[in-house]
């Protein structure tokens, strides 16, 4: 599909976004022979290195557009769940300017876990038998009808600590107390799943379908598993031949990816940006734990390092709806992330220290900024997730030692991390 942005270098772009994922979507978008200008807002001072950052907060629709329109920007990269739900690529389409992500309808494929829910039961995708409620004694008498463990997952977006595994009754009715409330989000009770975890991702234009990219994540906050989830305690891509192969990826496409969507544009709401299906490999194949309407962070932090392509020309081709025109590759290399977090994540933790070791990486690590800002030339901490150290390798295990070597290296005030990613038993 001929686009005039296709046929430019000079392209400006506003990536909206202040994580990790949107530093790695920088990095390689300040590669694009099609690129002149790079914004990014807020961003983080891993961004401002590589980008001009503009602060505006991602919620702030009505700024972003008029300093779009102001700026001269032709083509917008939306990469946090919250604004894609909120509508925000709706009101650039509104405005006349391109966007990549999908619309509010589409992104109801997280923002709503109980319609995400209701149309995989309309179509037959596999995934967990789930209730959901509103009334907390009605809730109540289900989970204790119910063996443990349980899964409570709030009905809406969460950051990604919205669900808790629960190993007994009370665990699981604490959960609940603390999820359901009179006019707030419903709460799902869903079967627990057994099996190797998995993140697959796809960019979809409405109808096409690319080939898709794994990766495994870590969501808990200690090492083994334990604690509660986090946001992402670390990635990496691709996972062994043992869990993603050739069989796995087409039972996925065909079961999983195609049917819903195909129900997304069916139901007037067809999905473009980039689709991610949270798998569980159980003994009776994959099923889906959960969508999101964004590429994931930190899985974004070893699944983009593998992109050979232009990342620029892929999301315009994306956002025309024409991803068969996209040239899109990615490499065979193994990809380790560790994130570095505040003490006290994902509680209550502080922000402000100094942090030491950024400029001393061994070669192949690359550390994407997420709770990060700028304090004058210094770099300070200002988020719970605050920095991925992500290495590259032949094998995972030396994509992973290489990853570790460079999180030695950096040093703030409460600083942890897990040290178990990618560790294959």
């Amino acid at each position: 599909m001929p686009h005039s942005l296709l046929e430019r270098s000079d392209v400006t772009v506003l990536l909206v976004g202040s994580g990790g994922r949107e530093h790695a979507f920088a990095t390689l978008l300040a590669e694009s022979p099609r690129l002149d200008t790079l914004f990014v807002a807020p961003g983080n001072a891993g961004t401002a290195g590589i980008a001009t950052n503009v602060p505006i907060d991602v919620e702030d629709s009505d700024a972003l557009v008029a300093y779009s329109l102001e700026s001269g920007v032709d083509f917008v990269v939306v990469g946090p769940e919250a604004p894609l739900a909120a509508g925000l690529v709706d009101r650039f389409d509104s405005a006349g300017i391109l966007a990549f992500g999908p619309t509010a309808a589409a992104a109801r494929i997280e923002s709503s876990k109980w319609f995400a829910k209701e149309m995989m039961r309309e179509h037959g995708v596999p995934t967990a038998s789930t209730q959901i409620f509103t009334d907390y004694d009605q809730a109540r008498q289900y989970i204790l009808a119910q063996e443990p463990p349980i899964v409570v997952a709030t009905d809406g977006l969460a950051a990604g600590k919205g669900v808790v595994v629960a190993s007994d009754h009370d665990e699981a009715l604490a959960a609940l107390r603390e999820r359901i409330g009179d006019g707030g989000p419903g709460v799902l009770v869903q079967e627990y799943m057994t099996g190797q975890e998995i993140s697959v991702f796809a960019f979809v234009d409405g109808e096409h379908i690319s080939p898709m990219i794994a990766a495994c994540d870590y969501s808990p906050v200690g090492d083994g598993n334990v604690g509660p989830n986090t946001g992402g305690m670390g990635s990496y891509s691709p996972p062994t031949a043992a869990v993603w192969n050739d069989e796995t990826e087409s039972r996925v496409r065909l079961e999983i990816i195609e049917p819903v969507v195909a129900a997304l544009a069916s139901e007037g709401s067809p999905f473009r940006g980039i689709l991610y299906a949270g798998l569980m490999l159980t003994v009776d194949g994959p099923k889906v734990i959960e969508f999101n309407c964004r590429l994931g962070d930190p899985e974004a932090q070893v699944v983009l390092p593998r992109l050979k392509s232009d990342l620029l020309e892929v999301m315009i081709c994306v956002a025309l709806g024409d991803v068969p025109s996209a040239s899109l590759e990615w490499n065979d290399q193994s990809h380790v992330a560790v994130v570095l977090a505040s003490g006290g994540y994902p509680g209550k933790y502080a922000t402000g220290f100094p942090i030491d070791g950024l400029d001393n990486m061994p070669t192949g690590v690359t550390v994407y900024h997420a709770g990060t800002r700028l304090d004058g030339d210094k770099v300070i901490t200002a988020g719970g997730r605050v920095l991925a150290a992500s290495a590259s390798g032949d094998t995972l295990e030396a994509a992973r030692c290489r990853a570790y070597e460079g999180v030695s290296r950096i040093r703030f005030p409460g600083s942890f991390h897990r040290g178990d990613i990618a560790l294959i038993q």
